[in-house]
Order: C-alpha cells, then sequence, then structure tokens
C-alpha cells in the first residue's frame, strides 16, 4: 500500500508501460508515482513541432550526458540506460503531447515505440518505467 493508502500498482514493472491519457490526469499521476517511490518527470511538449525540439526537451529533463547524440538511437540508448539517474522505477509524464502528434506523427509514433522498448528493457529488470502521454480529451472517443 501506498503513503496516500490509493495504490495503481505503480511500482510493478509488469503492469508498465506507454499509456495514453487525458491531460488532467497527469497530476494524479505525478503523485501517485511518487507516492510509489518512482522518480517522475514532467516533459513538456506543448508547442513541440519535430524530432530535435523532442530529442532536446527529453534530453535537457533527464539530464541526459553531453555526448548524447541527438537521434532516435540515442534516445534508446539513454532511456534504457539511466545510470546517471538511479531509482527504484521511473515515471515519464509528457504533458501537451497532442501537439507532436499533430505537428508531427512519424516522430510521435517513433517516441511511443522507444518508450515501449524501454519499458519492457526495464521490466525484465524487475524496474518499472512508464510513460503517460496527455492528449486532449476529444483524443478519446467514448465507446457505447
Amino acid at each position: 500500500m501506498s503513503e496516500s493508502g490509493f495504490d495503481l500498482g505503480l511500482s510493478d514493472p509488469a503492469r508498465a508501460g506507454v499509456f495514453l491519457v487525458a491531460a488532467d490526469d497527469l497530476t494524479t499521476l505525478d503523485v501517485l508515482a511518487r507516492d510509489a517511490g518512482l522518480r517522475a518527470w514532467r516533459i513538456d511538449l506543448s508547442t513541440c513541432r519535430n524530432k530535435a525540439t523532442l530529442l532536446l526537451r527529453i534530453a535537457t529533463m533527464l539530464e541526459f550526458p553531453g555526448s548524447f547524440g541527438r537521434n532516435w538511437d540515442a534516445l534508446s540508448d539513454g532511456l534504457r540506460d539511466l545510470g546517471w539517474l538511479p531509482a527504484a522505477g521511473y515515471a515519464l509524464l509528457f504533458e501537451g503531447a497532442g501537439d507532436l502528434r499533430d505537428a508531427d506523427a512519424a516522430s510521435f509514433d517513433t517516441l511511443l515505440d522507444i518508450l515501449g522498448e524501454a519499458s519492457r528493457e526495464w521490466a525484465s529488470r524487475k524496474v518499472a518505467f512508464w510513460a503517460f502521454m496527455a492528449l486532449p480529451e476529444d483524443s478519446f472517443q467514448a465507446t457505447l
């Protein structure tokens, strides 16, 4: 059980992965991730319209080493390492992800793939790695 008494299982690596969420959910997820003992970052993707800006924002927030190559392979390597940021688990909370998705769908999809690969790699080491991508409420269709 968490300190708050509300447990989503965020410390469980087998449940971790990449999830699309409503923007209003990020604050709660941030609190619950920290409550579960995870190191969490909010990464602002609003006005992010291309791969170069995306990689710079992630590298800056996660304090990637100066040798970071600013390409997809380097991002993948960095997210699967994080040796300079030791933690019991990780949560990346992407605000404004709809801006990137709308402006550069290919980069958005590649980011989702890389985050999924990183989550699976961390799970194989028994470490939770979550990524929450906040999209506008109208991105979610109600199904009956």
